[in-house]
Formats: structure tokens, C-alpha cells, sequence
């Protein structure tokens, strides 16, 4: 490939394709807008699990992990007995949210398009 060709612009590390490795992971966009949305950027691991119906607690605990690795949220541990930890929504991750919503809305405004899809093997309809 040479510089500035055509296919330059699809590397490995361009940036449509680091976005999508970001959400490589069912769940970060909907632990996502579930901060967002539900509660104002930040929430205690309890509370969020709730909010996921679905998700193993050790899924949630994974995806946090790579979220806060990421730079997505932060981690704050109380020093309380037992110890209560929150993940808030970082400046990074609240501008992730926008592109977020933006997908969650389109999906309610086109559910019949959705609906028309054929189902896909790894599918949970």
C-alpha cells in the first residue's frame, strides 16, 4: 500500500476502525447510555447490573475493566465497609455518549427495519 492511497485510509489503526474495536463489546455501548441516561454519568456496580438485564456479573465486571482501561469511566472506591464502588463517566466517555445516542434513537425510530432483519446466528431474539 502506499501512502496516501486509497487504502490508506482503512489501516489497522484508522479511526473508524478504533471505533469499532471500541465497541467490539456488545455491552460498553449500553453501559454507556445506561450512565448517561439513567444515571447522570455515574452509578455503583449493584445498580448497574440492575439497570442490564442480561448481563453476567462477570461480563459487567470485565467490560468496566476494559471501559476504565480505555478511559471511558473511572473507578472511585468508598472506603466504607463494605467497600461501595462507583464508575463514572470520564470526559472521554461522555463524548462517546453523543454517536451513542444518536444509533440508540435511529434503532427506536427504524424497530420495523430492524424487525425485517433475518436473524443471525449469534442473535438473542
Amino acid at each position: 500500500m502506499r501512502p496516501g492511497a486509497p487504502e490508506d485510509s482503512w489501516r489497522e489503526d484508522c479511526a473508524p476502525r478504533r471505533v469499532l474495536e471500541l465497541f467490539a463489546t456488545k455491552w460498553t455501548s449500553m453501559i454507556l447510555h445506561t450512565l448517561h441516561a439513567r444515571h447522570e454519568g455515574c452509578a455503583r456496580t449493584g445498580v448497574l447490573h440492575r439497570s442490564l438485564p442480561g448481563i453476567s456479573k462477570k461480563m459487567l465486571t470485565q467490560t468496566l475493566r476494559e471501559m476504565e482501561g480505555s478511559g471511558l469511566l473511572t473507578r472511585h472506591v468508598a472506603g466504607t465497609v463494605p467497600p461501595a464502588v462507583e464508575y463514572r463517566l470520564t470526559t472521554l466517555g461522555r463524548r462517546f455518549v453523543e454517536p451513542v445516542e444518536l444509533l440508540y434513537a435511529w434503532g427506536r425510530a427504524n424497530a420495523d427495519a430492524l424487525d425485517s432483519l433475518g436473524e443471525r446466528p449469534t442473535s438473542r431474539r
